[in-house]
């Protein structure tokens, strides 16, 4: 209870970055407190141990201007198409600066539309006579408003331009939606991925990890179910971790998750992500936070 009490001022901070305010409390003050206000223990930056603490160190000491490219979600393509080839892309249909400039009559019936500089923002189309475009558009238009960095002050997507991206709608032929492979790569090596099923919302989401050869590992996350049993992997994993290591060593990060699909016998690139959940996976069980935090060495 008293560490509880304790912690309280850090989680009003913390909750209050994620609107915009306190901006003006520099970058390694601001991460000690929102990690204490959100992990509720303090974070000794300068000598990380765990994964979520050196995801701080990364946020603050590995800066490669190279990095907001490749968070962009459009700018990202042309490295992805200079790399892999533009196969390996989602074929996008249009870019917009504004959601009021959007014509949605040149749209097709399916599609999916999600802003370029943040995450969790994407709106799926399955059927335009019934897609609800108004609340689309206010949707899209608060998150225009809001800034990735703010969250927690992730670097690269301080200086992201927001744009809408569309998307051709990719049918999975399954009624959770697509899979999401998610390949977490330490040094530029692969070490292991998370899958990760239904999250167009959260109550329906789930998400396991796995070694390298589709077996579960021992841990989890604490704000996620898991799968109940081992899914089949695709025939496509080992090209798959292929594809994780090149853009990792491309991406020349200590650290980064390539996240990927595969639809139809072909695979497809989503996102790299830096810093995933800002450095605040709530590991279960906890000691794992240590464990995949050994994987990682940083440099001095």
């Amino acid at each position: 209870m008293i560490k509880q009490i304790m912690n309280l001022p850090f989680r009003f901070f913390a909750s209050q970055c994620s609107k915009g305010r306190f901006l003006w409390v520099n970058d390694k003050i601001a991460l000690k407190w929102m990690y204490r206000g959100i992990m509720g223990t303090p974070l000794d930056i300068d000598h990380p141990v765990t994964f979520n603490e050196k995801m701080q160190w990364l946020k603050l000491y590995d800066r490669d201007p190279l990095y907001i490219e490749l968070v962009d979600k459009h700018e990202v393509r042309k490295h992805i198409i200079k790399l892999l080839g533009e196969d390996f892309l989602i074929p996008e249909i249009a870019l917009y600066n504004t959601p009021k400039e959007i014509d949605f009559d040149a749209l097709p019936n399916q599609f999916v539309l999600k802003c370029t500089h943040d995450s969790g923002s994407a709106v799926v189309c399955r059927d335009k006579a019934t897609f609800d475009i108004p609340a689309t558009i206010k949707w899209l238009e608060s998150r225009m408003k809001r800034s990735h960095y703010w969250g927690g002050h992730e670097w690269p997507y301080k200086n992201v331009k927001p744009r809408i991206i569309i998307e051709a709608f990719m049918d999975s032929g399954k009624p959770e939606g697509l899979t999401d492979y998610k390949f977490y790569c330490f040094n530029g090596q692969p070490k292991f991925m998370y899958i990760s099923s239904g999250l167009e919302h959260h109550d329906t989401g789930t998400i396991s990890f796995f070694d390298l050869k589709g077996k579960f590992l021992p841990f989890g996350r604490a704000d996620y179910k898991g799968f109940p049993k081992e899914p089949q992997m695709p025939e496509e994993l080992n090209d798959m971790i292929a594809v994780a290591e090149k853009c990792a060593i491309y991406a020349k990060s200590p650290f980064v998750r390539v996240d990927m699909y595969v639809i139809k016998g072909q695979i497809y690139f989503s996102e790299l992500t830096f810093t995933p959940c800002g450095g605040y996976m709530p590991f279960s069980p906890a000691e794992y936070d240590k464990i995949t935090g050994d994987y990682l060495k940083l440099s001095k």
